[in-house]
């Protein structure tokens, strides 16, 4: 088949395993190829949900500087069909229509079973091209934002590669077609989901079977939530109040420290064994400094009143850059100080050194015989303001 330049691609998922943090994951690429130049966009998700299926596509939209003027190839995914009716009409999802009338290409779904196979064969066979080349063996990494930059740096490393018996590269292929893509909208599609959750006792909202934090004083309140392939914002009228990544694991729960320093501040006594405590250290967010100030400051006023004294110094970091919260605390723990004004003091004063511009250096003086300017200046004389006097005696 021919395949025009800009106007043609493919879509499909495939599944691959990966170490995320040391735990073995079943995950899912998302894939899509041009179908002129080869050029293919690859993206590692934690589901086949709509979402990370419509973030698929704005992902490759934006990698590849534009959309397809023609059609896209699809075989019958649930994140785009809900039924399929005669031949090849299907009934779209009314999220995936949002998105094809955003980005304005067409779709063409291929024939139900391995009948269609064949119809959309270059990204099946991409699929198993960068499956081979790229993630194997099993890539063992921290963070599914580390894998995908690894997968996006493979698809860089991709354009110098050649197709069959091509006579030029990739690279060189897409350069040649990316001018005749749609050129993208000011604005990029939506692809989170929105929800209504209600908060828990705990301050947690509860998405697809994992627990995400949000300010304590929201327990028991019902908030809306944006839910993404790769993030999860939780809002009050519009305005977000937490926003966490999303979790690969049902079961898990994401507690942010800072959204319960009010509650512990009554109750200091929890802040030790508290979940929020451990996730805070696992993520490094509570650093070495704050453990020695809060060593420190419950040895000189007690476990209670140095750990009020560590929440006030927390605080702090909701108004003020964290370096400069952290200059605070390390001054502070030095000096012996348990005192959140004087931490602001210190922070403020290290922001406002920054910000100032480096004073001038100062002008060498020679040391043998300085200028007679500085040494010789002239007397002061009023002998002008004496035509003044005279002027008045005349009149």
């Amino acid at each position: 088949m021919t395949h025009p330049p800009g106007e043609e691609a493919e879509v499909d998922f495939g599944e691959f395993r990966a170490s995320i943090g040391g735990v073995m994951l079943r995950l899912w690429m998302f894939c899509m190829r041009l179908s002129h130049s080869g050029r293919a966009f690859h993206y590692a998700y934690a589901n086949q949900s709509q979402e990370s299926f419509l973030d698929g596509h704005v992902r490759a939209f934006a990698a590849f500087g534009g959309t397809p003027s023609g059609m896209i190839r699809y075989d019958n995914l649930k994140p785009a069909v809900i039924r399929c009716a005669l031949g090849r009409e299907r009934f779209e999802h009314p999220r995936f229509v949002a998105l094809r009338s955003h980005y304005g290409f067409d779709s063409f779904y291929c024939q139900p079973g391995i009948e269609g196979a064949h119809e959309k064969g270059g990204v099946e066979g991409e699929i198993g091209r960068f499956r081979r080349r790229h993630l194997t063996p099993v890539p063992h990494v921290g963070s599914l934002a580390a894998l995908n930059e690894a997968m996006a740096a493979a698809d860089a490393r991709d354009d110098a590669r050649r197709i069959g018996a091509r006579p030029v590269t990739v690279g060189a292929m897409f350069a040649g077609e990316a001018p005749l893509l749609l050129a993208l909208p000011p604005t990029p599609f939506d692809a989170s989901a929105a929800l209504s959750v209600r908060v828990d006792a705990k301050a947690r909202v509860c998405v697809r079977q994992s627990y995400y934090s949000v300010p304590a004083r929201y327990a028991g309140a019902r908030l809306d939530v944006a839910l993404g392939a790769t993030t999860v914002r939780v809002m009050d009228g519009g305005r977000v109040i937490a926003e966490h990544v999303r979790s690969l694991h049902k079961g898990s729960q994401d507690l942010v420290l800072d959204h319960y320093l009010e509650v512990l501040t009554r109750k200091p006594g929890a802040l030790a064994g508290s979940s929020a405590l451990a996730t805070a250290r696992a993520n490094k967010t509570f650093t070495p400094a704050h453990e020695a100030y809060w060593k420190a400051a419950r040895a000189r006023l007690g476990d209670g009143g140095g750990t009020r004294a560590l929440i006030e110094a927390l605080l702090l970091h909701r108004t003020l850059p964290t370096g400069a919260v952290l200059a605070g605390i390390t001054e502070a723990t030095t000096a012996g100080t348990f005192d959140a004004d004087v931490i602001a003091m210190t922070a403020r004063r290290v922001l406002h050194a920054a910000a100032s511009p480096p004073s001038p250096p100062p002008v060498p003086v020679p040391d043998s015989a300085p200028p007679a300017a500085l040494t010789h200046r002239p007397v002061p004389s009023l002998g002008s303001y004496d035509q003044l006097l005279t002027a008045g005696t005349g009149a």
